[in-house]
């Protein structure tokens, strides 16, 4: 009755099954993993978000990398804007998704180290991005910032292409080195996202704070390959008791129809 089941087709179609399952699991264990991954980064986002602010220089120092646990850290510094070497960094978009600018406005600590301070989103002035735009000043004198830990920008983590010939004052990536050699002065290292204090106009306007990653929907996925992965041999298994069946009513159907010419033969001429 399954015989069929050694034909040419149903060989590669249940190899095909066999391989579907474990590679379904599988997958259902890495969108796990995911799952797990982005989970422990929310936590760890959350916790740094609401961690109490601690000066800048307890995390950072010239040259110094920026690690995961200190990332989003609150931190702040007591110092003077530097409005003289202040740039703007292309191609950033607001919450809106309109492209502008983020103003990165050197911060002189009192003994002289400087802090990278981006202040905000603001407005290209025209579609050519050519010009340095207008920008707000911030407040002047001793002031206290406080803002979120950021590790330096390169492109192997963003993306971004670290363009050259760029109009002056602009760059592509916000690095603590490179602005070290372009101030020659003692850079820390990463940079700080202002929180506080807020301007008063509302520009340049303030990043948000970063969000939480769908964990959920990995979680989901992981869950959704499993029940593939169990699927799998039912489908199968109905197919071929599909396939059996319909080869017995094929069957009897023939048989039935012999049984009917044989009949037929049989029976007597009529007179």
């Amino acid at each position: 009755m399954y015989r069929f089941l050694l034909s040419r087709q149903w060989v590669i179609l249940t190899l095909i099954a066999l391989l579907l399952i474990p590679t379904m699991i599988e997958l259902g264990f890495w969108q796990m993993h995911r799952y797990e991954e982005r989970t422990a980064r929310n936590d760890l986002v959350a916790e740094a978000l609401h961690a109490d602010p601690v000066p800048v220089e307890r995390l950072t120092s010239p040259g110094k990398k920026i690690t995961t646990d200190e990332r989003y850290r609150s931190v702040t510094a007591t110092g003077r804007f530097d409005t003289a070497d202040e740039v703007v960094v292309r191609r950033r978009t607001n919450a809106d998704d309109e492209v502008g600018y983020h103003v990165l406005t050197p911060f002189v600590l009192d003994d002289g180290k400087v802090l990278l301070v981006n202040r905000g989103w603001i407005a290209a002035d025209g579609p050519s991005q050519t010009e340095f735009p207008k920008i707000p000043a911030p407040p002047s004198g001793e002031v206290t910032v406080t803002g979120r830990m950021m590790p330096d920008e390169t492109t192997e983590a963003s993306g971004i292409k670290d363009l050259e010939g760029l109009p002056d004052r602009q760059i592509m990536l916000i690095n603590s080195a490179q602005q070290a050699e372009r101030l020659d002065a003692q850079v820390l290292g990463g940079y700080v996202v202002l929180t506080a204090p807020k301007p008063e106009d509302g520009t340049p306007e303030l990043i948000g704070e970063p969000g939480d990653e769908d964990a959920a929907l990995n979680f989901a996925y992981a869950i959704q390959w499993w029940l593939f992965s169990a699927a799998v041999p039912v489908g199968w298994w109905f197919l071929v008791r599909r396939e059996a069946r319909d080869r017995a009513t094929d069957a009897g159907d023939a048989g039935d129809a012999e049984d009917t010419d044989d009949t037929s033969e049989a029976e007597p001429a009529a007179v």
